[in-house]
């Protein structure tokens, strides 16, 4: 069962999605993850794509990020984002939205983020098309932003090259890895 790790929620277990449909991030990989970026995260914007249980946005909430947009279109999965951040008592500062990642990124945001992470199914090439989809509206980054992305190492190989964002640090827990990208200084 995911739980809150640091922050105003810590402690607090999180629900999980039933069935096999999501794959919750470890506790050492979100330690890790909040270790590395943690300087960034008060007051970030967070943008949390295929949220799954919501786990990674609210360790961002309770670590202190500004705000969190969680997007999943299952709705299990939507129900069990409200479940934990009713019992984080985060949901003031988040936002859920019930929708496909790729229509959802076709059209310029309300708001720019500071730190967008994304941890889509496995296996189908989606983590670099919404890469490719963040370039192409690049009003859903801050400048100074970072995008970070969990898959499963075997899916690394098949990595194209970006035009606007550059890979800057990669981390691999076992059958987890973390790549994390910025824009590029050209």
């Amino acid at each position: 069962m995911p739980r809150v790790i640091a922050g105003s929620a810590r402690g607090l277990k999180l629900q999980s999605v039933p069935g096999a449909g999501t794959r919750p991030i470890l506790d050492r990989v979100k330690e890790s993850l909040f270790s590395i970026i943690g300087h960034r995260i008060h007051g970030a914007q967070f943008l949390d794509l295929y949220a799954g249980t919501g786990s990674v946005g609210i360790e961002a909430l309770s670590r202190g990020a500004g705000s969190a947009t969680f997007v999943e279109q299952e709705p299990r999965a939507c129900r069990v984002i409200r479940v934990n951040l009713q019992r984080t008592r985060l949901q003031a500062r988040a936002q859920l939205l019930r929708r496909d990642v790729f229509r959802l990124l076709e059209r310029p945001p309300a708001r720019a983020y500071d730190i967008i992470f994304l941890a889509p199914p496995q296996y189908q090439e989606l983590w670099w098309r919404t890469l490719e989809a963040l370039e192409a509206q690049p009003a859903w980054r801050m400048l100074e932003a970072q995008v970070i992305v969990q898959i499963d190492p075997v899916e690394y190989a098949s990595a194209p090259p970006f035009e606007h964002l550059r890979l800057h640090d990669e981390r691999r827990y076992g059958r987890t890895m973390l790549l994390f990208y910025a824009l590029s200084a050209d």
